[in-house]
């Protein structure tokens, strides 16, 4: 969600969802809004950190979050510096 177009981020926020539905909610039936909420939890966790993206260059997509922030906690300390 980088601001520079509305279009783009509905994009992917569609494809996440898309890709939650197949891989988890519709794969396994639930009893309970617990257990339900438990799985879609574990799933979302799984996707941030275990598998490569071929759009993040082969890295998942909670490694290249951190390493954007720092840069930019970097960034921001060396103007608040200078």
């Amino acid at each position: 969600m980088d601001g520079k177009g509305p279009f783009l981020d509905n994009i992917f926020v569609e494809r996440l969802w898309r890709s939650l539905k197949y891989e988890c909610i519709y794969l396994h039936a639930r009893e309970t809004g617990s257990e339900a909420k438990a799985s879609v939890e574990k799933w979302i966790e799984f996707y941030n950190r275990k598998p490569p993206h071929s759009a993040l260059g082969g890295k998942p997509p909670a490694v290249v979050y951190w390493l954007k922030k720092d840069e930019t906690q970097t960034d921001q300390h060396e103007q608040r510096v200078a």
